[in-house]
């Protein structure tokens, strides 16, 4: 058996597309909504299985991937979030790079030697690597039109990715996977009216809609919050909306709390995109926080936190 694990966002996504589009296999997906990232613990193989990993933690994954390498099955292994210290073991084959400015698909890229160079620009895109996916595109030689169609899907699919389960979606990720598989090219999935596109284009500029509307609950030179009702529409944007905040006014940090049904917050912070450092240490300090320099979160943040959180992220920047 094969297993193929991965991100439920842009950059897992298009992480294994390019992957499997060069590697054609026959596998069982593992997958789901953008913050489930112990996806390793719901694998249950057999020795001389395989196992692909894409964009989830190999910190928070650390116990589950060495019973994994400790029962004979082989691990392919790349990401850029925080790693810790990794495994060396001959069943463990891990490309690991925590640069902020990179994401999985492109370290994919790299291995793959640029085969589906336009997919991954379009997954850098999604993982709010503007700069970084600009000057790629520019060095391919996309006009600005095709540069901002590669964006806008990129951010389309990431957009998808977000939600507390998989109902919030208007895909499940690896559905969305397996539609996306049939295009070798981004630009045939835009020009596609029957693929994904057109139907999460729709959805994005509702629920982006509702957001902007939204006033900030706290604002200064260093910090803007603002806080979503407890909706699904709110679940679903609250990463990208963070990721159009931080594009806006790059020199401040961004924090986007969603109301949860018991009345906590889940929490999307966006680290200044001039100084792309500390959002996962910040967060790190909460209970059920976590995630990379640049982008982090916190699955549920108390109310009575908020304060704490607020002040947490000021002094890291101030």
């Amino acid at each position: 058996m094969h297993y193929d694990v991965f991100n439920g966002d842009a950059d897992g996504i298009i992480a294994l597309l390019q992957l499997r589009l060069a590697q054609p296999k026959v596998s069982t997906l593992v997958t789901g909504v953008k913050r489930d990232i112990q996806l390793l613990e719901k694998l249950a193989v057999a020795a001389g299985d395989t196992v692909t990993v894409l964009d989830i933690s190999m910190h928070n994954n650390k116990a589950a991937l060495e019973k994994l390498l400790s029962a004979s099955v082989h691990v392919f292994y790349a990401d850029h979030h925080k790693s810790g210290e990794i495994p060396s073991h001959p069943n463990l084959d891990a490309h690991i790079d925590l640069d902020a400015n990179t994401c999985t698909a492109l370290i994919v890229d790299t291995l793959l030697e640029g085969r589906f160079h336009t997919w991954a620009i379009t997954a850098a895109y999604g993982d709010n690597l503007i700069a970084k996916a600009d000057d790629l595109a520019a060095d391919a030689g996309l006009n600005s039109e095709q540069k901002s169609q590669l964006k806008e899907l990129g951010t389309l699919i990431n957009y998808n990715g977000y939600g507390t389960e998989l109902k919030d979606l208007h895909f499940d990720p690896a559905v969305l996977f397996k539609q996306l598989l049939a295009y070798d090219d981004p630009f045939a999935v835009i020009a596609d009216p029957h693929s994904p596109f057109a139907a999460l284009q729709s959805a994005y500029q509702q629920d982006i809609a509702k957001a902007l509307a939204v006033a900030p609950r706290y604002q200064s030179e260093l910090l803007a919050v603002f806080e979503l009702p407890n909706e699904a529409s709110s679940r679903r944007i609250s990463g990208v909306y963070g990721n159009l905040l931080a594009n806006q006014a790059p020199h401040a940090a961004h924090a986007v709390l969603t109301e949860n049904s018991d009345g906590t917050y889940t929490v999307s912070l966006r680290a200044p995109l001039n100084n792309k450092h500390g959002a996962g240490d910040i967060c790190s300090q909460f209970s059920s926080g976590g995630g990379r320099a640049a982008a982090a979160g916190i699955n549920a943040l108390a109310k009575d936190q908020v304060s704490a959180f607020i002040d947490a992220v000021e002094g890291y920047y101030r």
